[in-house]
């Protein structure tokens, strides 16, 4: 469905992105990380054809994306990080707008613009100015604007910035909603979300992809250790020395207090070998207080910051999964 190969950007002399390749399937939803400036925001403009590239191919649904740019756009939706909303104007009498500027036929508008409401649950507001809506709302007429014409490709650039943890739940439902036979890709900041929505994850840095994966996969790749965490009432500096001495922790690492003042540790072990009993023990034999010991999984926050901290990224081979 998406197909690029050794996509480059230069601005002047700086590479803005550099030999981006990946693929993605129909149906997918797939994450798209990286730090600020990582080239996120120009890949997603180039494939919208708001941005022509230097060097590279790129082909949306089978159309080339500079060849053919119309074909390209009448089957792609995109949400850019600052959504083109006119605050002025109501939210009906702007997706009419967008339907007409987009191409619909207007014995179709009324249908397209009424459907996109209330998939994007703006219906409620249809007669609101765009300028009086909250920031959630507003959002959410973002996304009506893209899917107006019935895209097969949805690009979203940011699409949960600024919104509260409610505002997010439900974008995150809508986004998923919206994937079925779609294919999303998802530029975000916020790894839950991916966790949560996405099958596969692009992750890229100074403009060079680094990893192209599912996020179990990349998870697997570095869980090198058994993992347990545990929430210990007791002496921080006691408790974490006691654990550290216990045979076969490799490491403890204190995690952030509680609202309650208690604080967790997470306990790294050797590679096959299950310490929680002699953990448990350890704790108990001191007679602090033990509220919490359970397995730890590896969060891909923890893949993110590893791959974006390497000195020198390396590339990912278009649409091959298993290798970082």
């Amino acid at each position: 469905m998406i197909e690029v190969e050794n996509l480059t950007r230069f601005y002047g002399p700086t590479a803005a992105i550099q030999d981006v390749s990946f693929r993605v399937d129909q149906g997918q939803i797939v994450g798209f990380l990286g730090p600020n400036g990582a080239g996120k925001t120009t890949t997603l403009r180039i494939l919208s054809g708001y941005l022509p590239a230097t060097s590279g191919t790129a082909r949306v649904a089978g159309f080339d994306v500079f060849k053919e740019s119309l074909a390209v756009r009448r089957r792609l939706g995109y949400l850019p990080e600052n959504v083109p909303l006119y605050p002025e104007m109501r939210v009906r009498t702007y997706l009419d707008f967008v339907a007409e500027v987009k191409g619909v036929p207007r014995q179709e508008r009324q249908r397209r613009v009424a459907a996109a409401m209330e998939r994007c649950r703006v219906d409620d507001v249809a007669n609101h100015l765009i300028g009086s809506l909250s920031r959630g709302y507003r959002q959410r007429v973002g996304i009506a604007q893209a899917i107006l014409h019935d895209p097969e490709v949805i690009l979203l650039d940011e699409p949960t910035v600024g919104l509260d943890p409610k505002q997010i739940i439900e974008i995150r439902q809508l986004i998923t909603e919206l994937a079925g036979q779609r294919t999303v890709i998802l530029s975000t900041h916020i790894l839950p979300e991916v966790e949560m929505v996405c099958q596969r994850v692009i992750i890229i840095n100074q403009g060079k992809i680094v990893a192209v994966d599912t996020p179990e996969n990349l998870k697997a790749k570095i869980r090198t250790s058994a993992r347990v965490l545990l929430q210990v009432d007791g002496p921080a500096v006691a408790v974490r020395d006691h654990l550290e001495r216990v045979p076969g922790v490799l490491r403890v690492e204190e995690r952030p207090e509680r609202a309650d003042g208690r604080i967790r540790y997470l306990v790294e072990c050797a590679p096959d070998r299950d310490l929680r009993r002699d953990l448990a023990a350890a704790v108990v034999r001191q007679g602090w207080g033990l509220s919490e010991l359970r397995p730890a999984d590896v969060m891909l926050e923890e893949v993110f910051i590893r791959l974006v901290t390497e000195e020198s990224p390396h590339e990912q081979p278009a649409g091959q999964e298993g290798e970082p």
